[in-house]
C-alpha cells in the first residue's frame, strides 16, 4: 500500500513541475523556489513512505531552500 502512495506522490510532483515549467514569465528565483519545492516534495514522500505530512513538509523546506539559493 505504501508503494501506491509513493507513486501517487511522485506523479503529483511530476505533474506540478510539468504544469509550472510552462511559466516563462517567472523570475529565476521563482523558478528555483518551484524546483526546490518539487524536489523536496518527492524527497519527503520517499523518506516518509508516502505520507502526506512528509510530502508537504519536504515541499515547504525544499521551496525555502530553492528560494534562498537563488538570492
Amino acid at each position: 500500500m505504501q508503494t501506491n502512495s509513493i507513486r501517487t506522490s511522485l506523479a503529483i510532483a511530476v505533474l506540478a513541475v510539468a504544469t509550472l515549467s510552462g511559466c516563462a514569465g517567472m523570475s529565476h528565483r521563482d523558478q528555483s523556489t518551484v524546483g526546490g519545492a518539487a524536489i523536496g516534495g518527492v524527497a519527503g514522500a520517499v523518506l516518509t513512505g508516502g505520507s502526506v505530512g512528509g510530502t508537504l513538509g519536504g515541499a515547504a523546506i525544499g521551496g525555502v531552500i530553492g528560494n534562498q539559493i537563488a538570492k
